[in-house]
């Protein structure tokens, strides 16, 4: 079942890696509306980044194609972010989340899945050969107290 979400946002936009940085602002602008701390930002920074680096890396490695970023406020003060690409996809999840495993080559460390587990509450891998990955990452951020 679907959790009702009290503000949303979808972002598309092409494989390129200079648009690694535009996901990574954009996470981060919608989840100020939360009143992260500052090390939250962070690793919802980084998480993005990893997740939006796999898809253009890994999903896409010798074309172009849509990435799609959503992201999602959830009762509870939980931010919700879903990284979807309809690229090669993965098959073997399991192993693809192993520390140190990577498709990509030497110059790929492998620890992209290990990254955003480090820094999120949850994250759920769905993926399909040739039909692409979804990545969904929720954290629960710290309440903080109003002025």
């Amino acid at each position: 079942m679907r959790t009702k979400a009290v503000n949303e946002a979808v972002l598309t936009f092409p494989s390129q890696s200079r648009n690694e940085s535009f996901a990574r602002s954009a996470a981060a602008c919608f989840a100020a509306q939360m009143d992260p701390t500052l090390n939250e930002l962070e690793d919802i920074k980084t998480t993005i980044s990893e997740a939006v680096t796999n898809a253009i890396v890994h999903g896409y490695p010798d074309a172009i194609g849509d990435v799609v970023l959503k992201m999602r406020v959830l009762p509870g003060n939980v931010l919700e972010l879903t990284v979807k690409d309809h690229g090669r996809g993965i098959p073997d999840v399991d192993r693809a989340r192993q520390p140190m495993f990577t498709t990509g080559g030497e110059e790929r460390s492998g620890m992209g899945f290990t990254i955003m587990e480090s820094f999120m509450d949850n994250v759920t891998v769905r993926s399909a050969v040739n039909k692409g990955t979804t990545v969904v990452m929720r954290k629960k951020l710290a309440p903080r107290m109003k002025k």
